[in-house]
């Protein structure tokens, strides 16, 4: 077995604790990550030092967390988090221990933790490791198994049974049938855990490579339909045969098709035909047909991302990206055309928008898209429009409001009006975004169409 490495920052943190007459442990995910051969981002430490003495021990603290025993330390450029050994009492809501009590043995600070993988501990002194739940086998096996009766420590934190899938998703290990048992069990409990919680928690799952593994098992375990349950009535949607995808599962292979270091487009692939299940009718010769889904998919994932507290910003990118996914491009379509289009999808979205549609066509077929393609040559297009820096929108005209104010036209929303219509006129001919000649042109749009009083 290797000796953990402790770095020489951490052994010069450790001496303070240690000549003050306290026992200091590097806890949880570091010492997991270690044995488990990835790369140690962050230590975690647990002490016998209550809060109040460890903000004494340092010039520079926060106390992040000092009802439930945590303090934040500033040490030599790094913030270390410090968390006093601690047993809990029960969970009545699920989500928050109704008592917490400090203790002096790490043993038993180890015990109330979740996974046996997580409740391995390294003295900063020895570099002695401390297993007493088989975490190091365990890891060895890639296994996920929860320390002691699972029921009871899902009891204990419902939001437990989420962190099971999501280290089972980041690490790719497996989840122990009796661990999993005790989840199918316990599965709907999920609803008591707040939404902040399980989107922090379905955020790391859509940052690993392929989420569809882990969705998948979610939906078998019975969990998924408690906080995701849009999702799961996609089962069964939209198969035309034995071997074609129903939409929930194109919905998850297309997640794995986007971007992993884009939350939004993830988000996007995840929902972008969820609204399938609410549009499916016959038409007149009897094929099933799925009109105006893009818009009620959009609808439906604001209603997703609203009761999972995800940003507004968040919100508004991934339901525009929905909303206008169908679009249909061919090589026919003119420069107009091109500019008309990244004017409705906004230049902000635009390429999001193609990677989405990438990830749709991943969803379906299990490839990516080849060099050459009809996607790639509208993206060749977009950059030759944006890098020509032709007005797109109203504020790329060679005008404004104040302009056409000082050129006799009243204000009020009539100002707008005629922006956009100059705008209009500019997408189909960028050479006429000159001011004087934008300003004739708004004189007589103003004449033309009876807009001043």
């Amino acid at each position: 077995m290797r000796r953990f490495l402790i770095p020489r920052k951490i052994q010069d943190f450790s001496t303070v604790f240690h000549r003050n007459g306290y026992e200091l442990y590097i806890v949880g995910g570091a010492v997991r990550d270690f044995y488990a051969g990835f790369k140690v981002k962050d230590y975690d430490f647990a002490t016998n030092a209550d809060p109040e003495a460890v903000i004494r021990l340092f010039r520079r603290t926060i106390p992040t967390g000092i009802a439930h025993g945590t303090v934040t330390v500033l040490f030599g450029g790094s913030a270390f988090e410090v968390t006093t050994f601690r047993t809990e009492s029960s969970y009545s809501d699920s989500r928050h221990p109704d008592h917490v009590a400090f203790i002096g043995s790490i043993e038993e600070d180890l015990q109330r933790r979740d996974f046996t993988i997580n409740a391995l501990a390294v003295n900063t002194v020895t570099g002695e490791l401390i297993d007493l739940h088989g975490g190091l086998p365990d890891i060895k096996q890639k296994i996920i198994r929860a320390i002691g009766d699972p029921s009871v420590r899902f009891q204990e934190d419902s939001l437990r049974m989420l962190r099971a899938f999501r280290f089972s998703a980041v690490l790719g290990y497996t989840i122990e049938e009796r661990t999993m048992l005790a989840i199918q069990k316990h599965a709907s409990d999920i609803t008591s855990v707040s939404s902040e919680r399980i989107q922090e928690e379905l955020n790391k799952i859509l940052s690993v490579k392929s989420p569809s593994l882990t969705f998948f098992t979610m939906q078998e375990a019975g969990i998924l339909f408690y906080f995701l349950p849009e999702l799961s009535r996609c089962i069964g949607i939209g198969s035309k045969g034995p071997q074609s995808l129903d939409t929930f599962s194109h919905l998850c292979f297309a997640c794995d098709g986007a971007p992993s270091d884009s939350l939004t487009v993830r988000l996007s692939g995840l929902l972008h035909d969820i609204g399938k299940p609410e549009t499916e009718k016959m038409d007149e010769n009897g094929l099933i047909c799925y009109h105006g889904h893009d818009s009620v998919s959009a609808d439906i994932a604001d209603q997703i991302l609203r009761r999972l507290k995800y940003s507004n910003v968040v919100r508004t990118e991934v339901t525009h990206l929905i909303r206008y996914h169908m679009f249909n491009y061919t090589s026919s379509w003119t420069d107009a055309a091109i500019r008309r289009f990244i004017s409705k999808v906004g230049e902000k979205y635009v390429f999001h928008l193609l990677l989405l549609r990438e990830a749709d066509y991943y969803g379906s077929t299990g490839r990516k898209l080849h060099s050459g393609n009809l996607l790639h040559e509208l993206r060749s297009r977009i950059t030759a429009v944006l890098n020509d820096r032709e007005a797109i929108k109203v504020s790329d005209l060679a005008v404004n409001g104040s302009l056409l104010i000082e050129s006799g036209i009243p204000e009020g929303p009539i100002i707008g009006t005629v922006l956009k219509l100059l705008l209009e006129t500019v997408l189909d001919d960028p050479a006429l975004n000159e001011r004087e000649t934008l300003l004739k042109m708004a004189e007589k749009i103003v004449i033309k169409h009876h807009l001043t009083d």
